[in-house]
C-alpha cells in the first residue's frame, strides 16, 4: 500500500480533509460511481452513520471493506 493522500470533501456544507491510501480512494470512488452518487454524498452518508468515537477516514475504510466483503459473502 501507498502512503495516504489528503483530499477535501464537503459534508453538509462544511469542508473537511480526509487522508486515505490511494487504493482506498479508488475503491471509495468506485463505490460512489456504482451507486450513482457523488463522493461527497457517500462521505456524508458514512459520516452520519459513524459513531462519535470513529474518525471519518476509519469509517470510510470500514465502509469500503464491508462493501467488498458483502460482494464476496465474507463476514
Amino acid at each position: 500500500m501507498s502512503r495516504p493522500d489528503k483530499h477535501s470533501l464537503t459534508l453538509e456544507g462544511h469542508r473537511t480533509s480526509v487522508s486515505l491510501e490511494p487504493e482506498f480512494w479508488r475503491a471509495f470512488r468506485d463505490i460512489a460511481t456504482e451507486r450513482g452518487i457523488g463522493l461527497n454524498a457517500l462521505a456524508c452518508e458514512i459520516d452520519i452513520a459513524r459513531g462519535a468515537e470513529t474518525g471519518l477516514a476509519s469509517a470510510i475504510r470500514l465502509h469500503v471493506l464491508a462493501h467488498y466483503r458483502s460482494k464476496t459473502g465474507s463476514d
